[in-house]
């Protein structure tokens, strides 16, 4: 009784069904935690604040910029800006490597400062 006892228990153990199985598991895990990885790693991208600057130097110079998932391009003309203007403020590098910008107060018409501070006399710090 007891080899056939034993016959049985051994054909159990070879089975090589049970160690694909087994194998077939941990890829799944594997897979689901890869898959996480890149969820997690697309979304913190799409909230980050990217400049690239395409062709520097060259007359199709472009610079693209991304923020919060929108994108804006502005692309050169392939000259350098000309025109007529006044002066709208001062520009100070500090130290620590920071920009300070400080508006004329009162000299700079309105519509020369539309994308600034309005003429105010507060520094606006912004990294280079």
């Amino acid at each position: 009784m007891s080899l056939r006892h034993l016959n049985v228990l051994a054909e159990d153990d070879d089975d090589p069904m049970l160690s694909a199985v087994n194998l077939v598991d941990v890829f799944l895990v594997l897979v689901v935690a890869l898959l996480t990885a890149v969820a997690v790693q697309t979304q913190t991208s799409a909230n980050e604040s990217v400049t690239i600057i395409r062709n520097p130097g060259q007359p199709d110079m472009e610079v693209v910029v991304r923020e919060q998932g929108k994108e804006v391009r502005f692309k050169g003309a392939g000259s350098a800006a000309q025109g007529q203007g006044v002066r709208a403020g001062v520009a100070y590098k500090l130290e620590d490597g920071n920009i300070v910008y400080i508006p004329e107060s009162g000299s700079a018409p309105a519509s020369a400062s539309a994308g600034g501070a309005g003429g105010a006399a507060t520094a606006a710090p912004a990294k280079p």
